[in-house]
C-alpha cells in the first residue's frame, strides 16, 4: 500500500518513502532538495517557492510513484 502522500508531506518524508522522486523534483526545476532545510519543507511550501501548483505536484509524485 502506497503512503498518503499530500501537500504537507515534507520534501524529506517524500525522499525517505522513494529517494528516486529526486528525479522528479529536478527535473520541475527543484534543484536545492539536497539542502538541510529543504527536507524541513512542505510540498506545498516547496510549489510555492516554485511558482507552480502544489496539487499538481502532488498528481506528478503519485504519477510516480505508481508508475
Amino acid at each position: 500500500m502506497m503512503r498518503r502522500i499530500t501537500k504537507d508531506t515534507t520534501i524529506g518524508e517524500l525522499l525517505a518513502i522513494d529517494p528516486e522522486i529526486s528525479q522528479v523534483l529536478m527535473s520541475i526545476g527543484m534543484h536545492c532538495i539536497g539542502c538541510p532545510s529543504a527536507a524541513r519543507e512542505t510540498l506545498e511550501q516547496a510549489a510555492e517557492v516554485h511558482g507552480m501548483d502544489a496539487d499538481d505536484l502532488v498528481e506528478d509524485i503519485k504519477g510516480f510513484l505508481q508508475a
